[in-house]
């Protein structure tokens, strides 16, 4: 019996089955970015969820920031900061250890808001919440690995979901103005949900085939974006049917 013909490496092949019909790169060196990706992801969800949980538990430090001028001050800071950061991230990106360390400073600031939100949500909620996003996005993530291997591409979803953005922050700008009743916040939460599961598989299908071995910094920024919205969006939802 005929051993099994080695994979050709100048066609970047080489050890390991392509991830979609079409690619040309070296699996191996895909697969290796894909690990860095989702390592640094972990790290960021790692320390999110630890600057969150020393929030919620701390309880002077949340009431330090809705109580005082000084820490309303210092909560609207740390809500800009992350936007902030990302500026000089885009310049830096490439920028060893600059660009961690900017990094760093953007999940850190966004888990503060995340941990000042769930310092005032039931524990039954957030942890309602976490498991759904968990499943959720293991499974949108095995999927979207399954149908790239099958010859599917999501790259038709980015107009879609941008415009579906927009009106998710108008609507949200309008609830801010106007306050129209749990109804609408369930409905908010629901639909910022969805707008997230479909972000979710179309930046992992840029990851598998779009973004360059440069490109991890950013890579991860999607993603834990996606992560983390998608779990403040679920929380907006359980919390408001749960009051």
């Amino acid at each position: 019996m005929r051993p099994p013909k080695p994979w050709d490496v100048e066609a970047g092949t080489s050890g390991a089955p392509p991830l979609y019909p079409s690619m040309l790169e070296s699996p191996q060196l895909r697969w290796a970015f894909i690990r860095k990706v989702y390592s640094i992801i972990s790290i960021q969800l790692l320390l999110t969820v630890a600057v969150a949980a020393v929030i919620v538990t701390v309880h002077p430090i949340s009431h330090f920031f809705v109580s005082t001028p000084a820490g309303l001050a210092l909560y609207i800071c740390l809500l800009v900061l992350p936007f902030i950061t990302l500026c000089p991230l885009y310049f830096c990106y490439q920028r060893h250890p600059v660009n961690f360390l900017l990094l760093g400073l953007f999940t850190v600031s966004l888990s503060f808001g995340i941990g000042l939100t769930c310092a005032f949500t039931s524990g039954k909620v957030i942890l309602e919440a976490a498991i759904l996003t968990s499943v959720v996005v293991v499974s949108l993530t095995l999927y979207t690995f399954w149908a790239a291997r099958r010859g599917h591409d999501f790259s038709f979803l980015g107009p879609f979901l941008f415009g579906a953005l927009l009106v998710l922050l108008v609507f949200a700008f309008i609830q801010l103005l106007f306050p129209l009743g749990r109804l609408s916040v369930m409905i908010y939460g629901a639909l910022a949900a969805i707008i997230f599961c479909g972000y979710i598989i179309y930046d992992t299908d840029n990851l598998i085939k779009r973004y360059t071995y440069d490109d991890y910094i950013w890579a991860a920024v999607a993603l834990y974006l996606d992560i983390v919205n998608l779990f403040m969006s679920l929380l907006t939802l359980l919390r408001a049917a749960d009051s």
